[in-house]
């Protein structure tokens, strides 16, 4: 059975750190496109990250440019999501999404895979 576990939310200070780590159980993320996506309440889902399946560039919405970044550990079978220089609005639930594409791909619609989310909370 395929799984996403993202872990590694909490609460932090205005401009502080925090490294979110999705890992997949029951499949090979190897040929997978990945992104992260973000959705704070009583707003709609905010793509903030994503990385094609094969080793081509990582786009990162404007909003968080300069302060997050996207990796992937193929070894271990898990993608990360940087983030520093934390703000208030960064607040969200942040959820990992897979499908198996070659290419980067932005449309939430497009993923088939999904975990359950981590919060992230900013004290300002």
């Amino acid at each position: 059975q395929k799984q996403l576990v993202e872990t590694g939310g909490g609460l932090v200070q205005f401009g502080g750190s925090l490294r979110l780590t999705c890992a997949a159980h029951g499949f090979s993320l190897a040929h997978y496109a990945i992104g992260w996506f973000r959705q704070a309440p009583g707003k709609e889902r905010e793509g903030v990250a994503f990385m094609s399946g094969g080793d081509g560039p990582i786009y990162l919405a404007d909003s968080v440019k300069g302060r997050f970044t996207m990796s992937r550990d193929r070894a271990n079978n898990e993608v990360y999501l940087q983030m520093d220089s934390l703000k208030p609005e960064d607040a969200a639930v942040y959820y990992c999404a897979a499908t198996f594409r070659g290419v980067l791909v932005r449309n939430p619609a497009e993923y088939d895979n999904w975990g359950r989310g981590t919060q992230v909370t900013v004290s300002s």
